[in-house]
């Protein structure tokens, strides 16, 4: 959910000024991603990258502890509930992208972006909340 929101506020940065603690703390988590573009999000760390030729995200932290990551499925993949929670309360929006959301603990929800708002479902589709663009 943190990284919906990171998205709002995020400034480009180059890899030179991410600290060696996220990029060590990166490398870790996915040793096999050359190709990444960083944010920076308050006191945390976004990288975007490819994953098996999915687009993905992770926030780390200063330490370089990773506290999510954001994987883009398609709307398909979304729960019934999700779409239909969607439908109901935004009928004249389409769902833009959709992803996977994955934290620290093992957690999942799932995101649905509409226009100005990402809607939080868990993992049943049941609506927990909308972070504003």
């Amino acid at each position: 959910m943190a990284l919906a929101a990171a998205f709002v506020h995020a400034q480009k940065i180059q890899q030179k000024n991410v600290p060696a603690s996220v990029q060590k703390g990166f490398q870790k988590q996915f040793p096999n991603n050359k190709e990444v573009k960083w944010e920076k999000e308050k006191e945390n760390y976004e990288a975007g990258f490819k994953l098996n030729g999915t687009k993905t995200s992770a926030i780390f932290n200063i330490s370089g502890t990773l506290l999510e990551t954001e994987t883009a499925i398609s709307q398909n993949a979304l729960s019934a509930p999700a779409k239909a929670y969607v439908a109901k309360h935004y009928p004249n929006q389409k769902i833009k992208e959709a992803a996977k959301i994955t934290n620290a603990k093992g957690e999942v929800t799932y995101e649905a972006e509409i226009k100005g708002k990402d809607l939080i479902f868990d993992n049943n589709g049941q609506f927990l909340k909308g972070i504003k663009d």
